[in-house]
């Protein structure tokens, strides 16, 4: 016999399952994106991103997002956390290898990532950066490991492009700075 919470829980895997299923080709739109600048430090390919962020969801709490822009979003957080957690578990495996360091460009296309150490300093530096301001975090999240525009994220946050553009911009200048650059 299924009790209340049972009958919830189901309701929100129906939920999240038709919501994935709706979203899928923007999710391996995003996958590809985050997998283009991180591909050598990872074995996961788009459809393995995707995938493993279906699970990270399914196994947790998801809050309730009224708008398709509110999941790719939410979605767009998850595969950095699982893209993060896979080259954690690599460069634990494997400590050491040459750094080289890379400077954010305001166009998300041009950033590339060179090292694991830097993609596990961008993620700190992020992770504090939610702690000051979390709309300037999800900022940055959509545009820098998302792949997404300003006009995009300007949407899915209900916000316009030039404001997007300004959180940006105040982003990148602190998280230079907690990054020592």
């Amino acid at each position: 016999m299924k009790g209340p919470s049972s009958s919830a829980s189901a309701q929100a895997n129906s939920d999240l399952q038709q919501s994935f299923n709706e979203t899928y080709r923007e999710l391996r739109r995003i996958a590809r994106s985050r997998l283009h600048r991180n591909e050598r430090f990872t074995l996961l390919d788009t459809t393995s991103l995707v995938h493993e962020c279906f699970l990270k969801l399914s196994g947790g709490h998801v809050p309730e997002l009224k708008e398709r822009s509110e999941f790719l979003a939410y979605a767009a957080t998850v595969m950095r956390t699982v893209v993060v957690d896979h080259i954690r578990h690599r460069h634990a495996e494997r400590r050491g290898g040459g750094v080289a360091d890379v400077t954010m460009g305001t166009e998300a296309d041009h950033v590339a990532i060179q090292s694991v150490n830097e993609i596990l300093e961008v993620n700190e530096a992020l992770q504090s950066l939610a702690k000051l301001d979390p709309h300037l975090a999800q900022v940055v999240e959509m545009r820098y490991f998302g792949g997404f525009s300003e006009l995009e994220i300007a949407e899915a946050m209900n916000l316009n492009e030039r404001t997007i553009r300004r959180h940006w911009e105040k982003a990148r200048a602190l998280l230079r700075v907690s990054m020592g650059r």
